[in-house]
């Protein structure tokens, strides 16, 4: 019985140390090349029914500022001063559900969420959860934070089907990434938490009014270098 434990143990060792090893792997190769695929962009592949996926990766030096600085004023203001965890931020969301007695927010920054999106699923789980930090300390210490924000802007969601800044701009504006203003900027921030429900329902008085909180506060955002 003894014997089996420990063999047990070794396995789940060793499928672990499996696990990290391919993220550093997929870490260290896209640190020189474009993201083109992503766990949850593979979900919705698995899950579209033939319906085509829309995603064109684009550099950092063409992507506008304005979205830059709208989607760090919309998903994590201290992007460029953390080390991937904001404890302000997980400290007020984990009281914020505590008042409500449900899960309201979760107070992931930029990094949590690209951890998140590159590896993972949206299953709640404090396993999956053990996972992300860990891929987020491993990604925050081999990636600058100006390769995070734009492997970050290559892989969100921003509708059914619609992966990248890329994408976005040419679906809801018919431009480029690095044409979008300020104003459509804070507009595509918007749409992130909730992206295919905003997509259809642009007027939604939450979505507005995130628009607005983003525009007003997005010029003091500062980008990394």
């Amino acid at each position: 019985m003894k014997a089996l434990l420990i063999r047990s143990l070794l396995v789940l060792v060793s499928l672990f140390l499996a696990v990290q090893l391919w993220v550093f792997a997929c870490l260290l190769w896209w640190q020189h090349f474009p993201v083109h695929h992503s766990m949850f962009m593979r979900a919705y592949s698995w899950s579209s029914e033939g319906k085509p996926l829309d995603q064109q990766w684009v550099d950092d030096a063409n992507i506008s500022i304005h979205v830059k600085r709208a989607l760090i004023a919309g998903e994590d203001a201290k992007f460029i001063y953390h080390h991937g965890f904001d404890w302000d931020g997980i400290r007020a969301a984990l009281q914020k559900n505590d008042k409500k007695g449900h899960v309201v927010a979760g107070g992931s920054t930029i990094s949590q969420q690209l951890a998140k999106n590159l590896f993972l699923t949206n299953q709640r789980s404090y396993i999956r959860k053990g996972e992300e930090a860990i891929i987020t300390w491993m990604m925050e210490r081999m990636w600058s934070k100006q390769r995070i924000l734009e492997v970050y802007l290559n892989v969100i969601e921003f509708g059914r089907g619609i992966y990248g800044i890329e994408a976005a701009a040419q679906y809801y504006y018919g431009k480029s990434a690095s044409q979008i203003n300020a104003a459509e900027a804070a507009k595509l921030a918007g749409l992130v938490p909730n992206p295919v429900y905003y997509q259809v329902n642009p007027k939604d008085r939450k979505m507005l009014r995130r628009v607005g909180l983003i525009r007003r506060y997005m010029e003091y955002s500062r980008t990394p270098e």
